[in-house]
């Protein structure tokens, strides 16, 4: 599932998303550190459909002299301010102008540029928070990456990642965290292109379930990459997200232009992947061969909460303000 699937097509519509180290170390002190970090996360278990092979080294486990940083955010701004909007957008409302009502996922609360709902905690944290008021409506906050060019380039690699706390409710049926990205020709299009421009849906999870899932879409609606759904992983195990911060990742790996793939991490250890030819090779490169934006957002009720529950979201009893808190969001690429 992801943040577009199940995406409602109205009549006379476009086809569109119903969605959807804090510092580093110092050089001697990285170098003493790499030989230790070739040990761990060296490959996903290796009975996952296209895994990387055991000498593949893990997201984050690299030489720092391998990558270079194209944007980086640790969100230290001073306690209760917004994010800095040369580097970020807001997304407000219900929908992209243009684009498809409750961001064509069914959910029901409506994005703000408020610090209610969007501000960093003045220790180091971006916090999205939906909020309940006293008549049952839900405010919550979606935020894009201003820029639109984290690509991987032909022979190389690209990877985002962010440091980040699921949301912990007493009461979750309904909650639908996310850390994502679009191919860049969505924005101009208000999503409506979606999902041929491509999804990467680095992490989600539903109904304060502290599991998470990944998953790529592309192509056409109901085509190869069994859209809206997506091709993913479903939902995985994921201990102790709820209430520590964990690195989720994803690489676009061209170093071989024949045969491409996508890398899903979790904390440095491989969780799914795919192949380019698991879809058409016209499929993956609209998909894929472009620049991407990334997202965060925490949504109230829709489709992917209500198919894992087999009910309507939100619950009666839902807990309101449980927030989302980002560490670090960071974009790197390499050329090998």
């Amino acid at each position: 599932m992801n943040r577009i699937a199940f995406f409602a097509r109205l009549p006379g519509s476009s086809t569109a998303p119903r969605r959807r180290p804090r510092r580093r170390l110092p050089a001697v002190l990285a170098a003493l550190c790499l030989p230790l970090a070739g040990l761990t996360g060296l490959a996903g278990p290796d009975w996952l459909s296209g895994t990387a092979s055991a000498d593949e080294p893990a997201a984050g486990t690299r030489a720092a002299a391998d990558w270079t940083t194209m944007f980086r955010d640790d969100f230290d701004g001073a306690g209760g301010t917004g994010l800095d909007t040369a580097d970020w957008l807001y997304d407000t409302g219900t929908s992209y102008p243009g684009g498809a009502a409750n961001w064509g996922t069914g959910e029901i609360e409506t994005s703000t540029d408020s610090t209610e709902n969007v501000y960093q905690d003045g220790s180091g944290h971006l916090v999205i928070k939906p909020v309940r008021d006293a008549s049952g409506h839900w405010t919550s906050g979606r935020v894009e990456t201003r820029r639109t060019d984290f690509a991987a380039p032909a022979g190389g690699q690209m990877q985002l990642s962010a440091s980040l706390k699921q949301p912990d409710p007493a009461n979750g049926l309904g909650y639908w965290p996310a850390f994502w990205a679009m191919g860049a020709d969505a924005r101009p299009a208000g999503a409506t292109n979606w999902p041929s421009i491509g999804e990467l849906d680095i992490m989600e999870d539903v109904n304060a379930l502290s599991q998470h899932s990944t998953t790529f879409h592309c192509g056409q609606w109901a085509g190869e990459c069994h859209d809206p759904d997506g091709i993913s992983s479903g939902l995985q195990a994921c201990d102790g997200c709820q209430t520590g911060y964990h690195t989720y990742s994803v690489i676009v790996d061209r170093r071989d232009t024949a045969a491409e793939h996508l890398r899903f991490y979790l904390d440095g250890v491989q969780t799914f992947a795919v192949n380019q030819n698991e879809v058409s090779d016209a499929t993956w490169k609209a998909a894929v061969d472009h620049g991407y934006f990334a997202i965060f957002d925490v949504a109230i009720g829709g489709s992917y909460p209500d198919k894992v529950c087999g009910c309507t979201s939100p619950g009666a009893d839902i807990t309101s303000g449980a927030g989302m808190s980002v560490d670090w969001f960071s974009a790197e690429v390499s050329q090998s």
